[in-house]
């Protein structure tokens, strides 16, 4: 059952699939609206928004590569829903390949989407937030920033940057309110890799490794985001949470 409506909005980029997704039903679910920022602006495509939900989410064409359209999204979710209370950046480009072959564009469009992207974001919330009275500003990392993974160059930079961004964030916006956080997956199956993670070979490799046994879904890691933003614990800033089945710190 649906829980009880939220004041504010939580705005979701990259919210038409995979963690995005998930995490935008997972805060409807618990009587948030979502602001589902997408490059289509047709919100949630990945399932079925059921019924009970649809009222809490709504849809923003955004690309976080354009700033006049992160703004201009952000500061609409605000204006339909009581006040920006949060952000989600969820929104990612992934490439993979040898290093010594990476073109310095594809580099390039990794770090757009995955570093700036999340900069402007969390910058043209940050009036918004303020505006509301704080927030909470949450950026899905990824287990890659602190880890040495081949043909994976662009993105794992892209992620330790994310990294250090949510740090810097966090140090000079805690005074005025604002909560930020990094929530950094490890191995998560989602539409959009199940193919590579089926792979025998993949598995065969990758599940030994993860203490749990398992990868992790996408659910679980909604789960996490909402409860961040459910139960707003403003002194735990800055920190990135990394949720791998315990994988990075096995021995």
């Amino acid at each position: 059952m649906a829980k009880r409506k939220r004041q504010g909005i939580i705005a979701v980029t990259g919210a038409s699939r995979g963690l995005g997704a998930s995490s935008a039903l997972e805060l409807a679910r618990r009587g948030f609206t979502v602001a589902c920022l997408t490059r289509a602006g047709k919100g949630i495509e990945e399932v079925p928004v059921p019924k009970r939900l649809a009222p809490r989410i709504i849809a923003e064409r955004c690309d976080v590569t354009d700033e006049r359209s992160v703004a201009r999204a952000l500061a609409a979710a605000a204006q339909r829903g009581g006040g920006l209370a949060g952000v989600l950046n969820n929104a990612g480009y992934h490439i993979r390949g040898p290093s010594a072959e990476l073109a310095t564009e594809d580099f390039e469009a990794v770090q757009r989407t995955n570093v700036t992207g999340v900069f402007v974001v969390a910058r043209e919330a940050y009036p918004l937030l303020l505006a509301n009275g704080g927030g909470m500003i949450v950026n899905m990392g990824s287990f890659f920033d602190r880890l040495g993974v081949p043909q994976n160059l662009a993105y794992a930079a892209s992620k330790a940057a994310v990294g250090a961004i949510t740090r810097c964030l966090a140090v000079e916006w805690a005074a005025q309110g604002i909560t930020v956080i990094n929530v950094a997956p490890g191995y998560i199956e989602t539409n959009l890799n199940r193919e590579f993670l089926s792979r025998p070979a993949v598995r065969e490799y990758l599940l030994p490794r993860i203490p749990v046994g398992r990868l992790g879904t996408p659910r679980e890691v909604a789960r996490l985001v909402a409860v961040l933003f459910e139960e707003k614990l403003h002194y735990m800033t800055g920190e990135t949470i990394y949720m791998d089945g315990a994988q990075t710190i096995a021995h």
